[in-house]
């Protein structure tokens, strides 16, 4: 008989999502290293699945310049904090999802037994429509190619989509809550945590990475797309030529 963390179960089947142009929630699989397992699996009956990100950024001014900014220099990032929110299920807790061996797998009960930080795997597919008509022929970064079957039978049918892949690493449970109240029966668990680093799981990151907006390419000829305030010349003007 199959655990209740295992795909078989009934909790984990697929159901049809919308085909769009805009980015859908039903779309968005979100997978952890089920305890137990030595591989990143969905994470079931997840209610939310939210990335917040900040930094401060700090203006420059001169004395005797008018009330001018000099320049805006951008203060280290904040860890990103993540909101991993999800029903409880009797046999497998948000610990568990994520690795630990809580609930009827272990003694985890509380952020202070955790000794070890998790990965989470984030995969936005792509619609069909976005894979055959936006994408077709574009090389998309960072992206891995899924087969999709309807479900066999008469008039089965396997799409290949494309998902954009995210590995939030190195994360902590800086809060966990659940509440069990006489008025709802459906219980929740409400955890934040925060990331050591986001990467796209293909490329390399430093100081060359190519992110876009730069007045020099790669290939040392002018860029394109950048801000006036790095246009020709040392005074940034509207009229400037990009």
């Amino acid at each position: 008989m199959a655990k209740p963390s295992d795909t078989s179960n009934y909790l984990y089947r697929m159901g049809t999502a919308p085909n769009t142009r805009a980015a859908v929630s039903q779309k968005n699989k979100v997978f952890g290293y089920m305890v137990g397992k030595k591989a990143f699996q969905q994470i079931g009956v997840l209610s939310e699945f939210t990335t917040d990100e900040s930094r401060t950024v700090d203006p420059i001014r001169g004395v005797g310049f008018g009330d001018m900014v000099a320049e805006l220099v951008p203060s280290v990032t904040d860890p990103m904090t993540l909101s991993i929110n999800k029903t409880l299920l009797y046999a497998v807790n948000v610990f568990q999802a994520l690795g630990y061996k809580g609930g009827v797998e272990g003694l985890v009960r509380s952020l202070r037994h955790h000794r070890w930080p998790f990965d989470i795997k984030q995969e936005l597919v792509f619609s069909e429509i976005a894979s055959k008509f936006d994408l077709e022929g574009v090389t998309v970064k960072n992206a891995s190619q899924q087969q999709v079957s309807n479900g066999g039978g008469e008039g089965a049918k396997i799409t290949t989509v494309k998902a954009l892949l995210t590995f939030f690493e190195g994360c902590w449970l800086s809060s966990y809550g659940t509440s069990y109240t006489s008025d709802a029966a459906i219980v929740a668990e409400n955890s934040q945590a925060m990331v050591t680093d986001i990467i796209s799981g293909t490329d390399q990151y430093g100081e060359f990475v190519d992110t876009g907006l730069a007045p020099i390419a790669a290939n040392g000829s002018s860029g394109t797309g950048f801000s006036l305030r790095f246009a020709s010349g040392n005074t940034a003007n509207a009229n400037a030529t990009l």
